[in-house]
């Protein structure tokens, strides 16, 4: 008989333990096959390998969960227990809460045992708890909106410093051929200076100002090349190249519009309003202490000394009526919560119009600029080619007009680069791609 009653509290308390299905969270951006990279697979691979993205992310299954507990609160809170006891008393006693507060009689009560056995299952449903459960439902969704909300500052974020690492690359790529194509031509003609002792003074001295400047172009492609292994999160010495089109582009939107559409997309703001939300449900829920709980209570169990063949029900209905001593003061805590989460979300509109005014007076200057350094910059590529035709090509004049068409080719590839970061940091101001 023993026996059975030790397999019967096994299964019970063996059907207590939680048990959990894991749900699988994966980011899978990319699976690069080349390492040349265009400029939407550098994003994916960034943000794969980004920490604080990934962070973010986790921050939402975290968020996720909360809900889930907090939807758990409108069901009843079941509970298994089983018992064995093994006792010699002299004098009644009650066991602790870990085994239900289960009373003993002494041997003054009944008659003398050494052993008690007991299974059984509770269910304890709030029929009434003056709002609190569905606030924290609320709460738990709002919290969850906030979130999500930072996840997506910080995937913008994240996507505006790999745009730039890669628009500053590819201009120190361009920008090094360039400089490559004109010191092998220019070191060509002029392997040996003529004229007098001053004339080849200054050609020397235009020689060695043409090769710095060819050196600090490939000086800069190095730095650029780490500056984009860094935003992809990659080592050091990992082997990679881009490719991309790298040519001027244009914005025809207008400021209210781009303010409008800022308002509407920039996660901060939303953020911001998720947490003014936030707060005028945590005052719902210190207002709902004024009103009580009603809590319906039922229990089954199956006990006894030697079998389970005694059997205790019963159903309790309670009200409840909690009686903080701050109340007041939680009240005026989360009103002045409130007022400040209102105060923030006008700074950050206030903020986003100055960013998104301030990019798009960016964008409208380089866009314009780059048209005409690129008219100045393809007219004196055609001389350039005319003057490799015909005429010398030693001597000073020769030497002192490709330095001034090297600096026409930094200025106009300078400005493509410029373009191009404009148009990102404005798409980031405004929240979305344009």
């Amino acid at each position: 008989m023993n026996k059975k009653i030790y397999a019967l509290l096994l299964v019970v308390l063996l059907g207590t333990l939680p048990t959990y299905a894991q749900k699988e969270y994966g980011l899978k951006f990319s699976s690069l096959i080349s390492d040349n990279l265009s400029l939407e697979n550098a994003i994916r691979l960034g943000l794969e390998n980004n920490s604080n993205f990934l962070s973010a992310r986790q921050e939402i299954i975290v968020a996720e969960q909360k809900v889930n507990e907090a939807k758990f609160l409108f069901l009843p809170q079941l509970a298994f227990q089983g018992t064995a006891t093994w006792y010699n008393l002299d004098y009644p006693m009650a066991l602790s809460d870990s085994v239900a507060n289960r009373f003993l009689p002494g041997p003054l009560l009944s008659e003398r045992h050494d052993q008690f056995f007991s299974a059984g299952v509770t269910a304890t449903q709030y029929l009434y708890s003056g709002g609190r459960i569905r606030n924290t439902l609320k709460i738990a969704r709002a919290n969850l909106k906030q979130v999500q909300s930072r996840y997506e500052a910080v995937k913008n974020a994240t996507v505006l410093n790999i745009k730039k690492s890669f628009y500053n690359l590819l201009f120190a790529q361009q920008y090094d051929a360039v400089m490559q194509q004109l010191w092998e031509s220019v070191s060509a003609w002029n392997t040996r200076a003529s004229g007098d002792a001053w004339s080849q003074l200054h050609q020397r001295s235009l020689l060695a100002q043409l090769e710095a400047r060819r050196h600090e172009a490939a000086r800069q492609l190095a730095k650029a090349r780490l500056a984009m292994l860094v935003s992809l999160n990659k080592e050091t010495n990992a082997d990679f190249s881009i490719t991309g089109d790298f040519s001027p582009v244009q914005v025809n939107s207008e400021l209210p519009q781009l303010h409008l559409r800022a308002m509407e997309y920039r996660p901060e703001l939303k953020s911001a309003i998720y947490a003014l939300e936030l707060d005028n449900i945590s005052i719902d829920l210190a207002l709902s202490k004024r009103y009580p709980d009603i809590i319906l209570n039922a229990t089954y169990e199956q006990l006894g000394a030697d079998t389970l063949s005694d059997t205790n029900k019963q159903v309790s209905l309670a009200m409840r009526l909690p009686l903080p001593y701050n109340f007041s003061s939680q009240i005026a805590q989360k009103k002045a919560e409130q007022e400040k989460s209102s105060l923030r979300r006008a700074q950050i509109e206030d903020k986003i119009r100055v960013e998104v005014t301030r990019s798009f007076e960016e964008m409208r200057f380089w866009q314009d600029e780059v048209l005409a350094r690129q008219n100045n910059y393809n007219t004196l590529t055609d001389l350039f080619r005319k003057a490799k035709k015909s005429g010398t090509k030693q001597g000073v004049v020769p030497l002192e007009a490709v330095q001034a068409y090297a600096q026409t080719a930094h200025d106009y590839l300078d400005a493509l680069r410029q373009n191009l970061i404009a148009k990102a940091e404005l798409e980031w101001a405004v929240g979305q791609d344009l």
